[in-house]
């Protein structure tokens, strides 16, 4: 039997971050689970987010040929069976790393547009901490980015059928110390730890 392959992909400047710690559990929880785990920190390997002119779509060109950086990307994607992005969600969207991720690498021909559908059968996590509370009023702009954005605009509209999404909000800990704040980031790590058993079992 072939070994199934996860994509775990963080984007944050700090490896000492919250973000990190939680794409590196889940890696270890996938690996656990038997998957060949393919840790992607786009800032440790120095991604360059940048939009460049070899890298813009030719939508009458499903097979043109982009950035070898582009390419090297897209095949670490098509090769997974399952993907969880990790990130912070930073003026209501996502880090300008992970945005030019998607946007250089999930490209036209690669992850879309082509009869065969590249991406379908792939499973999906996208896992966001947000500094606000969770009833915030604003708090609806986080989901909407997750359950929008993320799991309709991307996710799906690459043929990913099973996605699943996760806002972690308070994720600084405001107004919080000693035991509150150790519960409370017990919590965060309780409920993250759930969402990836949930993407390894198949649940939307």
């Amino acid at each position: 039997m072939t070994q199934s392959t996860a994509l775990v992909v963080v984007a944050h400047h700090r490896a000492d971050s919250l973000t990190a710690a939680l794409a590196r559990r889940a890696a270890d929880r996938l690996a656990a689970e038997g998957y060949r785990v393919d840790l992607l920190d786009l800032q440790a390997e120095g991604f360059d987010p940048r939009g460049r002119v070899a890298d813009e779509p030719d939508y009458g060109d499903r097979d043109k040929r982009y950035s070898a950086e582009v390419h090297a990307h897209a095949d670490r994607v098509l090769a997974a069976d399952a993907i969880v992005a990790v990130f912070p969600v930073w003026w209501f969207g996502l880090p300008a790393l992970m945005k030019g991720w998607i946007d250089r690498v999930w490209n036209h021909g690669l992850t879309y547009g082509r009869r065969e559908k590249p991406m379908a059968g792939k499973r999906m996590l996208w896992l966001g901490l947000a500094g606000l509370l969770e009833d915030d009023p604003n708090a609806d702009l986080v989901t909407g980015l997750l359950d929008g954005t993320l799991r309709r605009g991307i996710a799906e509209f690459c043929d990913i059928a099973d996605v699943h999404t996760l806002a972690l909000f308070d994720s600084e800990g405001k107004d919080l110390a000693g035991a509150g704040r150790e519960d409370h980031y017990a919590d965060l790590f309780a409920r993250a730890d759930a969402a990836v058993e949930k993407l390894l079992v198949g649940q939307g």
